[in-house]
């Protein structure tokens, strides 16, 4: 599919237009959006900052990822270039595990042209993307679903997901990766507003038993 053929969603309308799709053919998802109300748009801007910021939070707590991000901005360490320029050892003084600091690297030198990735097909964003090490599956697939607006992508790995959809649908166990996509098949064209189903109502029943 290319991208012209692909649904973008621009706004909270395009947002609204899917829940009611899915809504219409999928029980699950109308009693979910029954106890979720409106969904938000949760748009994100594109380019290398947002990329670096997802590798910033891998493995730590939104408090700890916010902070060494506020350090990274206040060194003027957030575009390509610069990072380029740093060295390890400037990168590991804001925070930067030795890890995160060669994928800081290993994304800055893989200069992405980020204008060119709005014309391709999600499932090339995706591709071209995991080519960069420290990028997974999960992180493109957030990057084309929430920063390019791509209607149609969804994150199945994601843990919370996963947990939404064993609350929702009255599973057993927690679907593992493979399985929700085959689930999210059903979901088409609309998979990336079922993602944002699937975390609403998650928030909704976590919130319920008192998990924050």
């Amino acid at each position: 599919m290319s991208p012209a053929e692909e649904r973008v969603i621009a706004g909270e309308a395009c947002v609204a237009e899917g829940a009611e799709y899915l809504a219409a053919r999928d029980a699950g998802m109308a009693r979910a959006l029954e106890v979720t109300g409106p969904l938000p748009l949760r748009l994100k801007p594109d380019g290398f900052a947002e990329l670096l910021s997802a590798i910033v939070s891998q493995q730590v707590s939104v408090a700890s990822a916010n902070a060494i991000w506020a350090r990274l901005e206040a060194a003027g360490l957030t575009d390509d270039a610069a990072i380029r320029a740093a060295s390890e050892e400037q990168l590991r003084s804001v925070g930067l595990s030795r890890q995160k600091a060669r994928y800081a690297k290993a994304l800055a030198e893989a200069r992405i042209d980020y204008d060119a990735l709005r014309t391709l097909p999600s499932g090339e964003v995706i591709a071209r993307l995991v080519e960069v090490k420290g990028i997974g599956i999960w992180t493109a697939e957030i990057y084309a679903k929430f920063s390019l607006g791509r209607a149609d992508v969804f994150a199945a790995g994601d843990l919370a997901l996963q947990e939404a959809a064993r609350l929702l649908y009255g599973l057993d166990a927690r679907p593992r990766e493979t399985a929700l996509r085959e689930m999210a098949e059903n979901w088409r064209p609309w998979r990336a507003v079922a993602a944002r189903i699937l975390w609403a109502y998650y928030h909704v029943e976590k919130s319920r038993e008192g998990i924050r």
